[in-house]
């Protein structure tokens, strides 16, 4: 009996799950990546953030305040696979109902995308990390958590900034769920590289003291509270922009003419040159 019913719910988060990771309409990039550029940019221990059309995007860009809505690691070619198209896995990720998977980064040319990189990695550190999320692979969501998909279905109320991280984490706890940033904090965890520690002063220190100078402690935050958005706020992760790092000329780039009020439509659009950068 047990069994059968750990089916049935099973097969009803399957079917959840398919329908949050269904992409929502109308969804149009304002600057998509192109991949050539973010393979010569992109770096083992990145974290590259995508601004996700899926239908739990919506709920999870809200809850955090953020364009971003999911978040992969780059591993470089540590992965010898190839998916389906013969196009090389270099992303380790999780999505809701697969678990962690490893992903060729062509699956975002047409999304929006950033690139954060951690500043100073050590090379063994930096090993770690990506070790440490290839060895995640294959983990799967348990798709038995039913109440922890079914809230992103719901229409989302107004919520305190304050509890927006907590409804985040509401769940299993299993590494696996719903929220990608959080196997990848675990994972800069593993080497104490901080994302958005809890600061407080040390006892005894005067509040006039100088921030320069006043001694912190540093406090870590669980894994499970850790969302795409963090990356990009962290003050200890670079933001990197693949345009600007390959000659960036801004003299070089075509523009049209704006129309005049009154001139008629022309007949067809001649797109503008890409910069030297960005062509394959």
């Amino acid at each position: 009996m047990t069994e059968q019913r750990d089916t049935i719910l099973d097969n009803i988060g399957h079917w959840l799950a398919g329908r949050l990771e269904a992409e929502s309409s109308g969804y149009r990039p304002y600057t998509p990546s192109d991949p050539h550029t973010l393979y010569r940019t992109l770096e083992p221990g990145d974290v590259l953030l995508v601004e996700g059309n899926r239908q739990i995007s919506a709920a999870i860009k809200y809850l955090t305040q953020s364009t971003w809505s999911h978040a992969a690691l780059y591993v470089g070619d540590a992965i010898d696979e190839v998916d389906a198209s013969g196009r090389r896995r270099r992303l380790v990720e999780v999505n809701l109902g697969t678990g962690c998977t490893a992903e060729p980064l062509e699956k975002y040319e047409t999304y929006n995308t950033r690139i954060c990189r951690p500043v100073g990695l050590t090379p063994s550190d930096r090993q770690v990390v990506v070790d440490f999320m290839i060895g995640k692979i294959g983990l799967k969501y348990d798709n038995k958590n039913i109440l922890d998909m079914l809230r992103y279905f719901l229409p989302t109320p107004p919520v305190p900034v304050r509890w927006r991280r907590r409804m985040i984490q509401f769940g299993s706890g299993d590494p696996t769920r719903a929220i990608c940033s959080t196997l990848i904090a675990q994972a800069f965890q593993e080497i104490r590289y901080p994302i958005l520690p809890e600061i407080t002063l040390a006892r005894g220190r005067a509040r006039a003291v100088s921030d320069y100078s006043r001694r912190e402690i540093m406090h870590i935050r669980h894994h499970s509270l850790f969302t795409p958005r963090d990356f990009d706020s962290s003050p200890y992760f670079e933001i990197v922009k693949p345009t600007l790092r390959f000659g960036f000329d801004y003299k070089r780039l075509q523009w049209r003419e704006p129309s005049k009020p009154g001139d008629a439509a022309p007949e067809a659009a001649t797109p503008p040159a890409e910069p030297v950068a960005m062509r394959r």
